[in-house]
């Protein structure tokens, strides 16, 4: 393992968050103060950027900083890959797992901190589309995955005997007995006892207990889908299938259980922009006592979806609230949570170049990508949910969330033909920072033009220095302070 290792701990983030609020304006300052983010789960990396979501609570939300206000440089890592998750431990190393165009067979790479080109690479048995797409970091600093052979992997890198660095699979269980043999597994988070939970295409979820070697599964309804990944908490694990969200809890032995499930109005069919039938949520932690006091996804309503959210401990549902209502309603995106605060992105009508196998038919067949951008209250005495603002704000990613700095970060999708929604292989992607009072961009950085910098809607993370990695659909930009 690499010997190179920075804190992580909360006097870092505390001093960081300071810092940055003295520079901020007044107004902006105090949007920082989003209250507290999920816990930190001991079992996983450092919090913002151990999972694709920054925390296992999935908050979308990271204590560190962006580049800032200054002048920002961005250089594109070609790697002929798909890359949706690049992750970073606390030795600052990114790990970013990748789908290559042509094999389609999920590589783990190893980035060099100073400059984000690939120093070390891995390929693992290729699954189903999304199987090479969610992952996290444990607190050892590997990529915990599945691969497409049903086995969880820990891979860790290390510099070899001539000095150069490797990854190699540190430790392996087979979860190949508990899941039928045509499905794979979508979403993995560490619970709060070491455990990994796990959810399947088909709806098995399930617990691995890596020092016994045990796993545990339960099978939801028949005919409920996991096509995005699970978040976990204190208080238990989220799970959203394609007609309910769940939260559920381990029996003694590991065996998850059922505490309470909540339908959810499916619509009539996916929408384009989506990639699945179904809630895009992966499910979202957040509140302002304990930072899991809420569970939040958005349901799939037509003509207009609607931010859900619910109490953690009973499921009660604390508001049913109209979002995107400025641009096409629906999103595959996991909502930012933080605090009281909840902002919800559109995907509606996004391009993608492929959905995975049996997501069906949307309806309509095609639509404008409007974009959209909404940000929601919980009221402070949890009565119910207020919409602050909504944008036609076009993020071509998963906006992310600096407690540290009060901005959201994202990647804009410009059209070839200025204020249309058409899209084209020659528009053009700009990293924005967008203020939360507001819904505002107050500040625009050019990446580049064409497809190669196509975000396709996949998470940006935040890493120490004010660096942000973006995945594209060929790569990786990194983003970072001149």
């Amino acid at each position: 393992m690499p010997s190179i290792r920075l804190p992580h701990t909360g006097v870092l983030t505390a001093a960081l968050a300071l810092l940055f609020a003295a520079a901020l304006p007044p107004a902006q300052a105090a949007e920082a103060g989003f209250g507290p983010l999920p816990p930190h789960n001991p079992y996983a990396g450092p919090s913002g950027t151990a999972t694709m979501h920054g925390d296992t609570g999935s908050s979308d939300a990271t204590p560190l900083p962006g580049p800032g206000a200054g002048r920002t440089t961005s250089k594109r890592i070609p790697l002929q890959s798909a890359c949706p998750t690049v992750l970073v431990g606390a030795d600052t190393y990114p790990v970013a797992l990748c789908t290559p165009i042509l094999t389609r067979v999920p590589t783990v790479h190893l980035l060099d901190p100073a400059t984000g080109e690939s120093r070390a690479r891995l390929p693992i048995a290729k699954g189903s589309l999304l199987g090479g797409v969610y992952a996290y970091l444990d607190n050892a600093d590997r990529l915990v995955v599945v691969d497409g052979d049903k086995n969880l992997l820990r891979v860790a890198h290390r510099r070899n005997a001539d000095g150069d660095w490797e990854l190699y699979v540190d430790r392996l269980l087979s979860l190949a007995a508990a899941i039928p043999g045509d499905d794979s597994v979508t979403g993995l988070a560490p619970d709060w006892q070491g455990r990994v939970w796990f959810a399947t295409a088909a709806g098995v979820v399930g617990t691995a207990d890596e020092s016994t070697g045990a796993v545990r599964t339960l099978t939801l309804p028949a005919g409920e889908r996991v096509d995005n990944s699970i978040s976990t908490a204190p208080e238990g694990t989220a799970v959203a299938t394609s007609h309910a969200t769940y939260l559920l809890r381990a029996a003694p032995d590991g065996t998850p259980t059922v505490t309470w499930r909540r339908a959810y109005e499916r619509g009539p069919a996916r929408k384009p922009g989506q990639l699945s039938w179904g809630t895009g949520s992966t499910p979202t932690f957040s509140g302002p006592t304990t930072g899991t006091d809420y569970v939040t996804v958005v349901d799939n309503a037509s003509p207009t979806v609607n931010l859900l959210v619910y109490r953690t401990d009973t499921g009660t549902l604390v508001c049913s609230t109209p979002v995107l209502l400025s641009a096409g309603s629906g999103s595959e995106n996991s909502p930012i949570g933080a605090g009281r605060s909840v902002f919800v992105a559109s995907t509606y009508g996004y391009p993608y170049p492929a959905v995975p196998e049996g997501a069906g038919k949307s309806v309509p067949a095609s639509a404008a990508f409007t974009g959209g951008l909404t940000r929601v209250d919980v009221r402070a005495d949890g009565s119910g949910c207020d919409r602050k603002w909504d944008t036609t704000v076009r993020s071509s990613a998963v906006p992310r969330l600096s407690t540290a700095d009060g901005l959201i970060h994202t990647v804009l999708r410009g059209s070839l033909l200025p204020g249309s929604d058409a899209t084209s292989f020659l528009d053009h992607y700009s990293y924005a920072q967008i203020d939360p009072g507001t819904g505002a961009v107050v500040r625009r950085h050019h990446l580049g033009t064409s497809s190669l910098y196509d975000t396709l809607q996949m998470a940006g993370t935040v890493a120490p220095g004010g660096v942000v990695y973006q995945g594209t659909i060929t790569g990786v930009v990194r983003i970072a302070p001149e």
